[in-house]
């Protein structure tokens, strides 16, 4: 956990929301699956029936991991659709919180929003195609931005390009994200902020 000194206090809020908008970003696509049919003859109503549910539940979280990156990179528009009334944020903040103040749609939004204030061209790309397994989804991504100042301690340039990655775990319930845990790599983003 990385503690602001008290200094620095007036600014920890900024602090607080910018690392965990890194982390999100997180999401980009998802595993498709492909069904096949071995045989030459045609399948059966039933069969066809069976297949479609399979392939048509397997392209909603893909495309609400699209709809997660594409938020984090700042179409908030997004969030009404894939975000739950409930949702609630796993992190290690900054200034020592857990991110359990972080809720529903428009705390999301307010956060991703404050996070991009430091770098408002901020982009997140998947590094590793994301794993999903029943009602979790979890991506590695990497995010790239443009430091436009105001991050607590840092002593970098406004101007300065920094890239860093994270890990973003989401639990989803009825066709929206309900819970979302993060893992950035917080030392290597305040490395290149100068903020150590």
């Amino acid at each position: 956990m990385t503690t602001v000194p008290p200094a620095r206090a007036p600014r920890r809020h900024r602090a607080r929301l910018l690392v965990p908008a890194a982390l999100a970003a997180l999401v980009c696509t998802a595993m498709t699956a492909t069904a096949s049919d071995a045989s030459p003859k045609s399948p059966s109503p039933t069969a066809i029936t069976t297949v479609r549910s399979h392939h048509e539940g397997a392209q909603r979280p893909k495309a609400m991991l699209d709809d997660w990156l594409r938020l984090w990179n700042g179409d908030y528009k997004r969030a009404p659709g894939i975000i739950s009334p409930v949702f609630r944020v796993h992190a290690a903040l900054l200034d020592g919180g857990d991110g359990s103040s972080i809720r529903g749609v428009d705390g999301l939004v307010a956060w991703i929003k404050q996070t991009r204030a430091a770098f408002p061209d901020l982009r997140f790309t998947e590094q590793v195609a994301p794993l999903i397994d029943g009602h979790y989804a979890s991506i590695r991504w990497t995010a790239t931005g443009t430091y436009a100042g105001g991050f607590p301690g840092a002593e970098a340039e406004p101007g300065t390009v920094v890239t860093f990655t994270g890990t973003d775990t989401l639990r989803m319930r009825d066709g929206r994200f309900v819970e979302y845990w993060v893992n950035t790599d917080t030392l290597q983003l305040l490395t290149q902020l100068k903020a150590l």
